[in-house]
């Protein structure tokens, strides 16, 4: 269904069932439980889907080792069970993946060795992989550039890696699948209230200008580090629930780190846990954890972030990383809540938060990409019981997500119209021309950046690569879209200044 038609339906549908506000991992989990429970389901973001935070994690599908050790039973056994649900539902786009621990002192072996096989134990029948102590011969064969100073053994354990923004845009094609409209690019304008309850919301295509009014029986707030402002646009004098912090990560080249597992340190100096995870063919490390007062689509890496990361992987890397290796640098926001007495953003739950205002909308906040799913059944079962609407069961534990086949078949139906589109983007990268037609025709495509960040992520890999392929994809959207030469020149600016906020100087 084109763009054209998709607004259309704003004006069409006479009252929504269930309005969800933001397009990240909570919203779009939302959506998907929302329509697969048959209800009349609209989704607007007001940019792309997964631009924010849900397309900068280190693409971990995780219990949270570090949650274990802060005594957080209750939610590291919730994660396990949703990374058992989301390996399964989303195989394409998710799989196991084997971490080491290296160990210097025979006390944190013991220690950690422990401390995970109960982690095994929480998973109960959803485990992936039995964790194993290992000597430090056999950490030195799975980790070959591992520091060997006073190395003791290490610690193999498993739990899962996937494509954020990519199950990000499926989970948009799995609730369109199912009947709802997801629209990104709209935004929030305003609310509509009577007798003090939200009937409708003001929004506008951010593309055309042009102004809507969606009525419906319940919304949800789903817009991370932004809930603050919907909060208030709702209530003008609500105070901030959301303490936001800053994580960041660099890419480098896989030269650099060898091993196909993963390395996990797990208490870095600022109380956090520091990854070494393979991913798309490079390496992720990360993250840091800042808190920051301004919020921003774009926040950008400080340099002690930088350094941060640099250094801590040259304690534990034989091979060591300089700045100018980075290929890539991005940053996320986490839309921490609020809690009374803690100083630091690394201590503060990752559990989620459910808000129900007076005015009826609900906000759900929090949490992590791992219980997407949960997020989205808490929140569609929180705005069906304050709008009165009937009970309908959640459907999505065993709802897969996407459909790969279909995909890949409608991909190869492109390549037919011309064979020119089997060709790669790039020869380090397996983007094909033709993925990126089916990303403008079929999963909401817009801007350059859309497609070079989130529908692949060569942004994300190797920023300076994204910025040579710029003029070619303006190019393509120009010509699936009708836009001018013009719209062309613009979007090739707008995107060249945007990933250069990806590269270290």
């Amino acid at each position: 269904m084109t763009r054209a038609l998709l607004l259309a339906q704003l004006e069409k549908m006479a009252e929504w069932d269930i309005v969800i506000i933001g397009g990240g991992a909570t919203g779009l989990g939302s959506a998907v439980d929302a329509a697969s429970r048959g209800l009349k389901t609209l989704l607007i973001e007001r940019a792309d889907f997964a631009k924010g935070t849900s397309s900068r994690s280190t693409k971990l599908v995780h219990g949270g080792v570090r949650y274990l050790a802060q005594g957080n039973i209750k939610l590291v056994k919730e994660a396990l069970r949703e990374r058992g649900y989301l390996l399964k539902n989303a195989s394409h786009i998710s799989r196991e993946q084997p971490f080491i621990i290296p160990v210097y002192s025979w006390f944190d072996l013991f220690f950690y060795g422990i401390g995970l096989k109960v982690y095994d134990l929480l998973a109960g029948k959803l485990s992936i992989g039995a964790t194993k102590i290992l000597s430090a011969k056999q950490t030195k064969e799975a980790l070959p550039t591992v520091k060997l100073p006073h190395l003791k053994g290490g610690i193999l354990y498993h739990d899962g890696q996937f494509d954020d923004s990519r199950l990000a845009i499926d989970l948009a094609y799995t609730a369109s699948s199912n009947g709802a409209i997801v629209l990104n690019y709209v935004t929030l304008i305003g609310f509509e209230k009577e007798n003090k309850k939200i009937v409708s919301i003001l929004c506008k295509d951010v593309i055309s200008g042009k102004e809507y009014t969606v009525k419906a029986k319940s919304f949800i707030n789903a817009t991370g580090v932004f809930t603050d402002h919907i909060l208030q646009l709702d209530e003008a004098e609500r105070a901030p629930i959301v303490r936001p912090s800053q994580g960041i990560h660099l890419v480098v080249n896989k030269t650099f780190f060898t091993s196909s597992h993963a390395m996990m340190v797990p208490k870095t100096t600022d109380g956090r846990v520091f990854f070494a995870v393979p991913w798309h063919n490079e390496v992720v490390l990360g993250t840091t954890d800042t808190a920051i007062d301004t919020i921003s689509e774009e926040p950008k890496p400080l340099n002690e972030e930088i350094d941060f990361i640099i250094a801590h992987f040259n304690k534990y890397n034989s091979v060591a990383i300089e700045r100018k290796d980075v290929q890539s640098v991005y940053v996320g926001l986490r839309p921490l809540v609020k809690s009374a007495g803690v100083a630091s953003t690394a201590l503060i739950s990752r559990d989620h938060t459910i808000i129900v205002s007076p005015s009826g909308l609900v906000t759900i906040t929090g949490g992590k990409w791992t219980t997407y799913r949960k997020m989205g059944e808490d929140a569609v079962n929180n705005a069906l019981f304050i709008s009165k609407q009937p009970k309908r069961d959640c459907v999505t534990v065993n709802l897969k997500i996407g459909d790969p086949e279909k995909r890949r078949t409608m991909i190869e139906e492109i390549i037919a119209e011309d064979l020119k589109n089997a060709t790669l983007l790039h020869e380090n990268f397996p983007y094909t021309i033709a993925e990126v037609i089916f990303a403008i025709r079929y999963e909401w495509a817009e801007t350059v950046e859309d497609i070079l960040a989130r529908r692949t992520r060569i942004l994300f890999l190797n920023a300076s690569v994204a910025k040579e392929l710029a003029g070619f994809i303006a190019n393509l959207l120009a010509k699936e879209l009708g836009k001018d030469g013009e719209w062309e020149e613009k979007q090739v600016s707008v995107f060249c200044e945007l990933a250069q906020q990806y590269i270290i100087n």
